[in-house]
């Protein structure tokens, strides 16, 4: 019988014994090493930092989701392991609280490759006879404004397949819509954002990679907002898409090394260059490629994509 998970995320608590110091002084002697300038340590994530001081009566729902998957394709590959971690923010963007989540795994048509088993550590027993009900999956969303995963792109095409209230949801991306590069991060990677927090975490579970991932989206950057408050504008701001259908083969390299990306897949719209620009740079980049690329004006027409399209092959 398939079997699903709602439950209270609950701290993680070190395994004492009495050759081991308690947690007080473990403490203690890591705030001596940090003090030290010598030493630089990583804390094991226990459990989200919460911002107590809000007015129940602003507060938004958002849902942190992450898969773990049989592969990279979106068209073939299939979910093993489904996470979503409920949560509430401010309008500041502030994380005030984390819920039940919902945890499911589920059962491959095929078995589960052998260097995704040694990744995740999910192997065919342990989702033998799994299911994900797509309708209980859209029962917990429902109450969701806004749904959040570290690589939209790859996530929502899979959960979109599983069902289709996800096409009802604004998307953002904690991984390519908050400037860590500017707020001081050299890498994008759930596990490295993590460790320059100052945690580590058992990553490649989809339920701890939710909750990492909350927390560090919860933490003050360099400009005093949080992950998430930066997140949650650029969800808000329309883009457009461009594309440079039928650019001269030899423009190629300028393209791209203006940011252009290939679009190969005929599923996702023309084989063709492709940029994202935000609403102030649509008629710029237009100009570009009429004076840069074509020569003449080629006449584009530039798509506008909201968070309810962003990252889906709708867009």
């Amino acid at each position: 019988m398939a079997r699903r998970f709602f439950r209270t995320p609950m701290p993680y608590a070190a395994p004492t014994s009495p050759d081991q110091p308690d947690p007080a002084a473990l403490e203690a002697m890591a705030a001596q090493l940090e003090a030290s300038g010598r030493y630089r340590l990583l804390r094991r994530f226990e459990t989200c930092t919460l911002h107590a001081d809000f007015d129940p009566a602003t507060l938004k729902r958002g849902v942190y989701l992450d898969t773990e998957t049989t592969g990279t394709d979106g068209h073939k590959d299939e979910i093993l392991e489904l996470a979503m971690v409920p949560f509430d923010y401010d309008p500041h963007g502030r994380l005030c609280a984390v819920h039940a989540p919902f945890v499911a795994l589920n059962q491959p048509t095929k078995p589960i490759p052998p260097e995704i088993t040694k990744i995740t550590g999910l192997t065919d027993d342990m989702v033998a006879g799994q299911i994900i009900d797509p309708g209980a999956v859209a029962a917990f969303i429902a109450p969701a404004v806004i749904i959040i995963a570290h690589n939209a792109a790859f996530d929502r095409l899979f959960a979109e397949r599983l069902t289709e209230a996800f096409k009802l949801k604004g998307w953002a991306c904690s991984m390519s819509q908050v400037d860590w590069k500017g707020q001081g991060f050299e890498g994008t990677k759930l596990a490295y954002l993590a460790s320059q927090c100052g945690f580590f975490f058992d990553g490649h579970r989809a339920e701890n990679d939710c909750l990492a991932g909350l927390e560090i989206l919860g933490r003050p950057l360099q400009d005093g907002r949080t992950g998430l408050a930066q997140l949650l504008d650029a969800a808000r701001a329309p883009t457009w898409r461009i594309v440079a259908e039928r650019s001269p083969f030899e423009m190629k390299d300028k393209l791209k090394a203006r940011g252009y990306r290939w679009n190969g897949e005929d599923a996702a719209g023309p084989k063709a260059w492709f940029t994202d620009v935000a609403e102030a740079d649509r008629d710029a980049e237009l100009l570009f490629l009429t004076q840069e690329i074509y020569g003449y004006d080629p006449q584009l027409s530039p798509k506008r994509i909201t968070a309810f399209e962003r990252f889906s092959e709708r867009a």
